[in-house]
């Protein structure tokens, strides 16, 4: 049983080293998203998107209900959500930009794309331009906001 759990976690680790699927993790933070909304924030076609989602479903990692025609994703359970903040803290301070916990806490942005409501700390990219600092969801967000 001992090396059984670490094979799985190995497994589980693996479907996760993707940066999409992180980027997709990220997106789902607190909140149901449809594919179609995905695939706007993340600027990927829905082929890839999908693919993408069913490793995480493969995995438990995203779980999906259905509302009219359109399919829901959201975490399947919230230690997802923290186990990646954890690493993401530990890439902050290698990088020497170490953000404290009530800072994210109470910092409130809006990607101005999609007017998703997040954090400096939770946003999956940003973007400085004349000295104001852009906050987004998802790099298809953040791709669109470049291009206008």
């Amino acid at each position: 049983m001992y090396q059984k759990i670490f094979q799985q976690h190995a497994k589980l680790l693996k479907a996760l080293s993707n940066s999409k699927r992180l980027e997709i993790m990220q997106l789902l933070r607190g909140q149901s998203l449809s594919v179609s909304e995905m695939v706007k924030m993340l600027g990927l076609p829905q082929a890839n998107l999908s693919q993408h989602l069913m490793v995480l479903r493969q995995f438990k990692v995203v779980e999906t209900k259905r509302r009219g025609k359109e399919i829901y994703y959201h975490i399947k359970h919230k230690n997802f959500t923290k186990a990646a903040d954890l690493v993401r803290e530990v890439l902050f301070e290698r990088l020497g930009k170490k953000i404290t916990r009530a800072a994210e806490q109470l910092t409130v942005v809006v990607d101005p794309v999609c007017r998703m409501r997040l954090t400096p700390a939770s946003a999956a990219t940003s973007l400085v331009r004349d000295g104001k600092n852009y906050f987004f969801c998802g790099s298809g967000c953040r791709n669109l906001f470049h291009k206008t």
